[in-house]
C-alpha cells in the first residue's frame, strides 16, 4: 500500500498516551494513529453498487435525526405484497417475463433500501450514538 506523509500537532496527554500503547504493544506510533484514524472513518462505500454509493456519501452530510429516518425506513407495504406475491409464483413457476422484471426490479429496491437503512445505522455509530438492541428495531408490519 502507498503511504503519503501528514503533519499532525497532537496535544501532550494524547502523545504520551500514545507513547504507552505503542511500548506496551511494541508497535509503532505510526500504525497505532493508522489504525485509530482507519477506525473512526465513516464506513466506506467502496463496495456498494456504484448507482448508490454517491447517494451514500451524501449521507455522510445528513444530521442524525435524518440519518434515523432512513435507518427506520420501510419498504411500502404494497410493494411487500407484491414482491412476496411474486415470489410464491415464482415458485410455483408462474410468472410471465414481464413479472420475472418485475420481481428483479422489486429486489433490487429491497436491496439498496436494506443497504441504505445499514449505512444510516453505520453513520449514527459514527456520530457516537449506541445503536438499539436488535429486539429493538423496527420490523416491517
Amino acid at each position: 500500500m502507498a503511504t503519503q506523509s501528514i503533519t499532525i500537532e497532537l496535544p501532550e496527554p494524547v502523545m504520551r498516551q500514545l507513547m504507552r500503547i505503542a511500548a506496551a504493544t511494541h508497535q509503532p506510533i505510526e500504525a497505532l494513529v493508522t489504525q485509530s484514524i482507519l477506525s473512526n472513518l465513516p464506513p466506506s462505500t467502496d463496495n456498494a453498487p456504484p448507482e448508490l454509493q454517491a447517494d451514500l456519501l451524501a449521507m455522510q452530510t445528513l444530521s442524525t435525526e435524518e440519518l434515523y429516518e432512513i435507518a427506520q425506513a420501510q419498504a411500502e407495504p404494497e410493494a411487500r405484497d407484491r414482491q412476496a406475491d411474486l415470489l410464491r409464483r415464482h415458485e410455483d413457476n408462474q410468472l410471465i417475463s414481464d413479472e420475472r422484471q418485475e420481481l428483479a426490479q422489486l429486489r433490487q429496491a429491497a436491496d439498496h433500501l436494506m443497504l441504505r437503512k445499514a449505512y444510516a445505522w453505520s453513520l449514527i455509530r459514527w456520530h457516537g450514538h449506541q445503536l438499539p438492541a436488535l429486539n429493538d428495531l423496527p420490523t416491517p408490519a
